[in-house]
């Protein structure tokens, strides 16, 4: 079982960047695909980004298209999220997810999504 610890959050303004990490322990992240998700309170998980075990295919949410990528270290134990022209309303919490392969279902969705970091907070100020 991997467990999964963000970082890299924290305060900054419109039109700043931030990179998040995902660190992965007991295990690397070549067992599973990886997913980037956020949320506000009082609204549901969203997703922002997936990568699949592989690394050779990735996915983004609309609104973070062109402005966030989503890596992994040559290792596969380290995740990343670089996030670029930051806007006020990407202001949530962050948290990164291991999905095991074969399991049915979108990617899209927190729900087929295994294991979860404790998540960390991002806030863009106008």
């Amino acid at each position: 079982q991997v467990q999964l610890v963000e970082s890299g959050g924290g305060l900054v303004q419109a039109g700043d960047s931030l990179r998040l990490s995902c660190a992965a322990s007991g295990g690397t992240f070549s067992s599973y695909h990886m997913g980037w998700f956020r949320q506000v309170p009082g609204k549901e998980r969203e997703f922002v980004s997936f990568i699949n075990r592989g690394g050779d295919s990735t996915d983004y949410a609309d609104a973070v298209k062109g402005r966030f990528t989503i890596v992994t270290d040559n290792a596969k134990t380290t995740l990343y999220l670089q996030m670029n022209s930051l806007k006020p309303e990407d202001t949530a919490v962050y948290y990164c997810a291991a999905r095991r392969p074969g399991y049915s279902g979108t990617y899209y969705s927190p729900a087929t999504y295994h294991y979860w970091g404790q998540g960390t907070q991002v806030t863009v100020s106008s």
